[in-house]
């Protein structure tokens, strides 16, 4: 009797086991858009933010469906819909994306979509000033046009290298399909740029192909600085274009392999500037055409968390491996004005647990080879340390390193307020190598000023040095630090999806003539 009762438990296990193997359908995707702001929370119920509601487009049911990697009638997927969360929430437009799967009396599933519009029409109305340098903007920007989630910016731009009259449009899903359309065209002070990019990216772990190609026209006047002064100029001319195509057989045990191959014209132009108020000094003209051939390896390691470099918002990290390197061959048969191999390669990891500590690094180097020596050449690594010290508190800290050899004079490393050294000022040191390194306490409150902004602070002490030759051949005076503290305002209402950063730096050692406090007004992309 016994042995029956068994047999009969055995027998139900795998009939359970089979019916969990057997393949679960998508019977409907339902979307639940939220807007702007939330009126069914009394703390956002008032005739201000029900005006912006009103006045605002949601985004529409067919931009977001377009994005998802799946559709109703498919065979449900985990990491389908982990994925197209991860789509949704790189649209600046939306505050965040979640999906959620729920069993039916079929046996299939039914899947939710939430996305929370943000306000998507901004008054570039911008003030920042950072490394002793004050910037300027105003315009107007759509970051969701009609609800179709395309980008259309006009914009007066002012700050310490021109002045620019800006226009630029982007569509991410052209005529809803997966090519993307950027459109650029700026008349500067000192030139003119323009660039038109088409692209159909590998836009997802499992796609197959790729196809694109941008060109871009560039004229400006170019600075070079010794210990934050402008000291040198130049007029630089960058005609470029390229067209490459890639092909994969998607996703395979958790990994990625896809090969490219593609030709580049690049061509670039040097001059003195035509009413010079700094002495001169002019970069070699190069010109490199070359086909080239690139790989890529993608591990499928995302995870999700919060205050790490955002504040109550979801972020995405990539913890597994991903490499890509590219070769080329630049040749006079071609046009060119040498013979080069050009070389690209970068390479990034993450070890831990992004919710308790966790490190990232990453590695990436490029440059030419011309007649058996390196040229315009630099090897940089980084590491990022992130330590959870409770839901409000981050410990974060970050050491990196570059190595050039060889460099084209329009291409010096540099290091200064707006490179990892917030006392001082802009491109106060430049050289071929440097190192830089940072630790931060971060503190994320639970304050929500008048439902639009979370409300953060840091204190920070960062620490560097450039070796080698400056280009202008002024003395680096050795390594530099400063300390500070500033508070951060992630703004969660608008389109920007920005951090304000408001920091008061001091540096502690470097010229007499820095400023004892840098006070410094800037929005970044992180805490």
């Amino acid at each position: 009797m016994r042995c029956r009762y068994f047999a009969a438990f055995i027998s139900l296990l795998s009939f359970c086991h089979a019916l969990a193997d057997a393949p679960v359908v998508i019977e409907s995707v339902t979307l639940k858009k939220a807007d702007v702001f939330d009126l069914s929370d009394p703390d956002e119920d008032n005739w201000l933010f029900r005006a912006a509601n009103r006045l605002h487009i949601n985004t529409r049911d067919k931009t977001i469906h377009k994005q998802l990697l799946f559709a109703p009638g498919d065979q449900y997927d985990k990491r389908l819909a982990e994925e197209s969360e991860r789509l949704l929430r790189q649209n600046r437009y939306l505050y965040d994306a979640n999906i959620t799967a729920t069993p039916n009396p079929s046996g299939n599933v039914d899947l939710v979509v939430e996305t929370r519009d943000v306000w998507s029409l901004e008054p570039e109305l911008s003030l920042s000033r950072s490394g002793g340098e004050t910037r300027s903007g105003f315009g107007l920007e759509e970051s969701n046009l009609l609800g179709r989630g395309q980008m259309l910016r006009i914009l007066r731009e002012d700050d310490i290298d021109r002045s620019s009259n800006i226009i630029e449009f982007k569509d991410r899903n052209l005529a809803y399909s997966w090519v993307s359309l950027q459109a650029l065209y700026a008349d500067s002070s000192d030139g003119d740029s323009s660039l038109l990019r088409i692209v159909r990216p590998f836009y997802a772990l499992d796609t197959r192909w790729a196809a694109g190609g941008w060109v871009r026209a560039d004229d400006r006047r170019s600075t070079l600085y010794a210990n934050g002064e402008a000291a040198a100029e130049y007029q630089h001319e960058n005609n470029y274009a390229t067209l490459f195509g890639g092909w994969s057989q998607g996703l395979q045990d958790g990994k990625v392999q896809r090969w490219t191959a593609g030709m580049v014209y690049d061509e670039n132009e040097f001059a003195p500037v035509a009413d010079p108020t700094l002495p001169a000094a002019i970069p070699d003209n190069r010109k490199l055409v070359y086909p080239f051939v690139g790989f890529e390896l993608v591990e499928d390691g995302y995870v999700t968390t919060q205050n790490s470099d955002q504040i109550s918002r979801t972020e995405d990290f990539q913890m597994g491996m991903s490499v890509r390197a590219s070769l080329g061959w630049s040749d006079t048969a071609f046009g060119a004005d040498r013979d080069a191999a050009i070389f690209s390669a970068n390479a990034s990891r993450g070890f831990g647990s992004m919710d308790k500590k966790a490190i990232l690094l990453s590695a990436n180097t490029q440059g030419r080879v011309e007649s058996g020596d390196l040229a315009n050449t630099t090897l940089s690594m980084k590491a990022r340390y992130y330590r959870k010290m409770g839901d409000k508190h981050t410990f974060f800290a970050t050491i990196s390193g570059t190595v050039g050899s060889a460099l084209d004079l329009d291409n010096p490393v540099e290091l200064g307020g707006k490179t990892g050294m917030r006392g001082y000022p802009l491109r106060y040191q430049a050289g071929e190598s440097k190192m830089v390194a940072t630790i931060e306490h971060r503190y994320f409150t639970d304050w929500y000023p008048f439902r639009l902004a979370r409300v953060g602070g840091a204190i920070f002490a960062d620490a560097g040095k450039v070796w080698g030759e400056n280009p202008l051949g002024e003395d680096n005076r050795g390594w530099i630090s400063n300390i500070g503290l500033g508070l951060r305002l992630a703004l969660t209402r608008v389109s920007s999806g920005r951090v304000v950063h408001i920091d008061l730096a001091f540096p502690l050692n470097g010229d007499p003539t820095i400023d004892d406090v840098q006070f410094l007004i800037e929005s970044r992309r992180s805490f």
